[in-house]
């Protein structure tokens, strides 16, 4: 079977019990959390269940306090990038706000600004929320079901080498990557065991 029937399999039993629940999709850098939450969005879907979905990188702050060269990289990246109070208070709300409409302020990389868009949350709606980072214990109690994507470095090295082109030339994103990214990855790695914590590992 199937890790999307099995997991959606599982959300399914987990909705039947309450009116909104929260999927947390865990895993570092070029593991292809988009992808697979789009996945398991869809087959939700087809179940006749609502589904938000949400990314961690939509509640990140701005350059100005990302970005502080009093700190060294990874540091800035692991605790400096995102706003997780006001994501807490955003699910919170989403759980709790059934028939309501929500209005959520979120990143716009390209403007290093925010705008807002709209949610409408109903019986039997499945928050699904893909990010990194995401059993750190800022976020714990966030999460009714956690699935964490499991890819070796090398592999996500090599796929992000092909995607984030926006970061410069190859030697650029490599050198993004092991002074920002990959430290903060491995504290995060050894520090929370994911892998382990998860109720679902997908070894992509």
């Amino acid at each position: 079977m199937k890790y999307e029937k099995v997991i959606s399999g599982s959300i399914i039993e987990i909705i039947d019990k309450k009116d909104v629940a929260v999927i947390g999709i865990d895993g570092l850098g070029g593991a292809g959390k988009s992808t697979i939450s789009e996945t398991i969005c869809n087959e939700l879907e087809n179940s006749a269940i609502h589904t938000i979905l949400l990314h961690i990188d939509d509640f990140i702050h701005t350059k100005e306090i990302r970005y502080n060269s009093s700190y060294p990289e990874w540091q800035c990246y692991y605790e400096l990038q995102w706003k997780y109070d006001y994501f807490i208070d955003t699910v919170k709300k989403l759980k709790h706000g059934i028939n309501n409409e929500h209005e959520i302020e979120l990143y716009d990389k390209d403007n290093d600004s925010y705008f807002t868009k709209s949610y409408s949350v109903k019986k039997r709606t499945v928050i699904v929320v893909e990010g990194i980072f995401l059993q750190r214990e800022e976020l714990q109690g966030i999460f009714d079901y956690m699935i964490y994507i499991d890819v070796p470095e090398n592999v996500r090295m090599r796929r992000v080498l092909k995607r984030d082109t926006y970061i410069g030339n190859e030697q650029q994103i490599v050198d993004k990557y092991e002074n920002r990214y990959f430290p903060a990855e491995r504290y995060y790695f050894k520090k929370y065991a994911p892998d382990h914590t998860a109720n679902y590992v997908i070894h992509n």
